[in-house]
């Protein structure tokens, strides 16, 4: 397997979801902007500045937060409500495993898409977020940050999308996993304020080591080796499982 092939097949298993991607832009920047830009103006410039004795300072602490969670929101339940159509409607995502295509291929192209929506709505925000706030710097570090995250959590859209049978279970496991990782992994506050226990379980999620990174980056504040170390287990935890659920056929 060369990388040259891997990059090829990667490529045609993904052109379908580029092909849409391209043609509904507007459409996908504008639905994956919404959320982010409601939470910066009910959280930066509402409460923010009712609980906050220095409103500038949480503003933009929350920015590179909400930049954080907008990777997590653009690529989860897209990737995943994907699989989960392709696979009990279409039977498209079968047809797929048919193809003489590199397992690997299978999971990159597949998270492809997510990965483009989550740097496009990402820069955008960044854009503005520096518009807001000038203490937020516009630094490219934090799209590799983006990229490397907005992969992540496709592949864990792909993981739930293969794993859930229906659309209730997967909405149980967004109950669950998605909604408590949106809230209370560092993205409108600092998790360290959670008690102790709660900020055990809460540092053990991929989301918490985004926002610490965004932050870091963006605020000039210092790269957190402990949050880069434990993305890059969480990269290839999900990928190993992609691979061995593809290549077992248990999907």
């Amino acid at each position: 397997m060369s990388i040259r092939s891997v990059v090829d097949e990667t490529y045609r298993v993904a052109w379908g979801d580029l092909v849409y991607t391209k043609e509904n832009i507007i459409e996908i920047l504008v639905t994956s902007l919404i959320g982010p830009l409601l939470y910066l103006l009910a959280f930066g410039f509402g409460i923010g500045r009712s609980i906050s004795s220095d409103p500038e300072m949480y503003l933009a602490f929350i920015v590179p937060g909400i930049i954080a969670l907008t990777t997590l929101s653009a690529t989860f339940s897209t990737i995943s409500m994907k699989i989960l159509i392709q696979r009990l409607f279409y039977m498209s995502f079968d047809e797929l495993l048919l193809c003489p295509v590199h397992v690997s291929a299978i999971i990159l192209g597949k998270c492809l898409s997510g990965v483009i929506r989550a740097t496009l709505s990402c820069t955008a925000l960044m854009i503005v977020g520096h518009l807001i706030s000038p203490a937020v710097t516009f630094n490219p570090l934090a799209i590799v940050v983006i990229i490397f995250a907005g992969l992540i959590f496709s592949m864990l859209g792909l993981l739930a999308g293969m794993l859930t049978n229906n659309t209730q279970k997967l909405n149980m496991f967004s109950a669950l996993v998605i909604v408590p990782m949106t809230f209370l992994c560092g993205t409108l506050f600092s998790a360290e304020s959670l008690p102790s226990v709660a900020f055990a379980v809460v540092y053990m999620l991929p989301l918490t080591h985004v926002s610490e990174l965004m932050r870091g980056i963006m605020l000039d504040t210092g790269i957190p080796l402990d949050s880069v170390v434990i993305l890059i287990v969480y990269a290839i935890a999900f990928f190993t499982i992609c691979w061995w659920l593809i290549k077992t056929n248990r999907c």
